[in-house]
């Protein structure tokens, strides 16, 4: 067999090594987390890569027709002579016009998240139905796909479709994963912290592919950077396929629990304010994005293009700083998300304010950043919100929550690139900001009404706690041995005897006549019932020495409550009932 170099282990050992990690949940949910960021990841640099390539792409290979304008008349203040000082007018250059390029890159852009809104509602009843592995396997598949059709496309027709493509394939990858995670991590903590890691590779991706593409296909052409992130997605794929593959053989033949549908989840006035202010949040960016560059170039003095296409990158610090601060808070003030979200949506309209009066470069991070840490603070505080909603009130299936999730980030940037543009010329760019600032600071209210959300939980939803056998009862047995007291504490559970002697110096007997009575504390750590008198079975003037006698307390079990299906928990199921085998 051969020896791999460096860990000197054989590929049979490596590989059993390798099932070993897959089989223990801890280990598999990591995995799971890592490649639904991968795919958020990929997802998000496929929307924002095409920014600084397509509109230089389809000049270049005459997509448009175009027309050329005489240059306006200008004052010229320098000299016709040295050492003169006339002055004169002169023409500037002649300008070529675009037809229809405004709007038509504005469509192309928009398609994606327009595809997506109309899939999601179709791609979350799948999830629901068939689990959420095969579903984002289909979504890295058609993102393969897609990415490699902008890397060969040549026309118009072909990157429009390649783009409405890519739409599909994030209704399916990016409602499967989140709705993954979820379902992996049940615990109300982790699943916070996994779900703001999941955003901060979100947030990345956004912000660092204009830069990436950018500098790919000034230097090495347009296809690579569409190639380099087909293939990390061909890989995504390969590991999903992978890591989910003994999970399929557990889950095989066991039957899933029906999805509420997501017309019923939309009716829900929690689930419909935190989708309403998801929409919100993200419509600073998706109304910013495709807006700002034309005005720094019109209002910056000096500005550069390097500038214009990285204005955005520094926030990405700002965004992340948002999600470890919100996921922290939230640990500390779980009840109190609803008021973390509403700071952060009040902290983006604020931002908005400051945009437009924004002077220089440096001055404009500043506005930019409070809206990405705001933005950062209302997604990271309510998508978990989502999930905890689907278990409390609904079944534990994930699909349809999150496809509302995605339907909230799509229709904004459905809308965004298609009438920012129109807003700016009707009303102009501070005209546009101070418009997102009011909706943003006008919608804070409506959070107030989530303020309940988490008021119950230590209850865990009693209306759906049952007992499924009797309770055991717990047994206190008490000797009197030649005058001294002594105390035989046995336990009765299932049938098992565990006794435990030692002096009664913490079990108080009350002589009461020629009865005696004994009080018990009940020593169940979930519940503390009060002190209970035990009568003994015999008057004490009968006991004979060494003689035992029983005071019975029956301390019923924690009571165990009905939730819908979670693959992690059918495998703990699986895995305890072969071990009883």
């Amino acid at each position: 067999m051969t020896v791999i170099p460096v860990i000197n282990m054989d590929v049979a050992q490596v590989w059993r090594r390798v099932n070993d990690k897959l089989e223990h949940p801890e280990s598999q949910r990591k995995m799971v987390l890592v490649i639904v960021c991968v795919a958020l990841l990929l997802d998000n640099m496929l929307y924002m890569v095409i920014v600084p390539i397509i509109p230089d792409y389809l000049r270049y290979i005459g997509a448009w027709s175009t027309h050329t304008v005489k240059g306006d008349m200008v004052w010229d203040n320098s000299s016709a002579v040295p050492g003169s000082n006339a002055s004169f007018w002169k023409r500037a250059k002649d300008r070529i016009v675009y037809e229809g390029e405004d709007s038509a890159v504005g469509i192309l852009f928009a398609s994606k998240a327009i595809v997506q809104l109309f899939i999601n509602p179709f791609s979350g009843a799948v999830i629901d139905k068939i689990g959420y592995d095969t579903p984002m396997m289909i979504g890295l598949t058609i993102m393969f796909v897609s990415t490699a059709m902008f890397a060969c496309g040549q026309s118009y027709g072909v990157l429009f479709f390649a783009r409405s493509l890519q739409g599909v394939g994030s209704a399916f990858a990016d409602t499967g994963g989140l709705a993954m995670i979820a379902d992996r991590f049940t615990e109300k903590e982790a699943r916070s912290k996994a779900i703001g890691i999941a955003q901060a590779f979100i947030s990345f991706g956004s912000l660092v592919a204009p830069p990436f593409g950018g500098l790919l296909y000034e230097f090495a052409g347009k296809e690579v950077p569409f190639i380099v992130l087909s293939m990390v997605s061909l890989m995504d794929g390969f590991a999903l396929l992978f890591v989910m593959r003994p999970v399929k053989i557990k889950e095989k033949g066991v039957e899933r629990p029906k999805g509420t549908p997501i017309y019923k989840l939309f009716i829900d006035k929690y689930i419909s304010v935190a989708a309403g202010t998801l929409v919100m949040a993200n419509v600073s960016l998706a109304f910013l994005e495709p807006t700002i560059a034309l005005w720094m170039e019109n209002t910056i003095e000096n500005v550069e293009e390097w500038q214009m296409g990285m204005i955005w990158l520094p926030a990405f610090f700002p965004h992340v700083l948002g999600v470890y601060t919100t996921v922290k808070l939230c640990k500390k003030y779980p009840k109190y998300q609803w008021l973390i979200a509403a700071t952060g949506l009040a902290l983006e309209g604020l931002s908005s304010f400051f945009v437009p009066i924004s002077t220089n470069f440096w001055l404009l991070m500043i506005p930019i950043s409070g809206i990405c840490f705001g933005i950062a603070q209302v997604d990271t505080s309510l998508l978990p919100m989502l999930g905890y909603l689907v278990d409390k009130y609904y079944v534990s299936v994930y699909g349809s929550i999150y496809a509302i999730a995605d339907i909230s980030y799509s229709l904004a940037y459905a809308i965004g690139p298609i009438i920012a543009g129109g807003i700016v010329d009707t009303i102009g760019f501070t005209g546009l900001n101070m418009l997102i600032a009011v909706s943003n600071l006008a919608y804070v209210p409506m959070l107030f009404m989530l303020r309940h959300v988490y008021d119950y939980d230590t209850f865990e939803n009693e209306e759906n706690i049952i007992l499924d056998e009797m309770p055991a009862a717990e047994y206190k047995t008490f000797v009197m041995n030649n005058g001294n007291a002594l105390s035989l504490n046995q336990t009765v559970e299932s049938g098992d005897l565990q006794p435990e002697l030692f002096q009664s110096q913490q079990n108080q007997e009350l002589f009461q006549g020629d009865t005696r009575t004994t009080q018990v504390r009940d020593t169940n750590p979930f519940r503390q019932a009060p002190m209970v008198n035990a009568p003994a079975k015999q008057n004490i003037d009968n006991n004979p020495p060494g003689q035992q006698f029983k005071a019975q307390q029956a301390i019923p079990k924690r009571p165990k409550k009905v939730r819908g299906y979670r693959s992690s928990d059918m495998e703990k199921m699986i895995s305890s009932s072969d071990e009883e085998q």
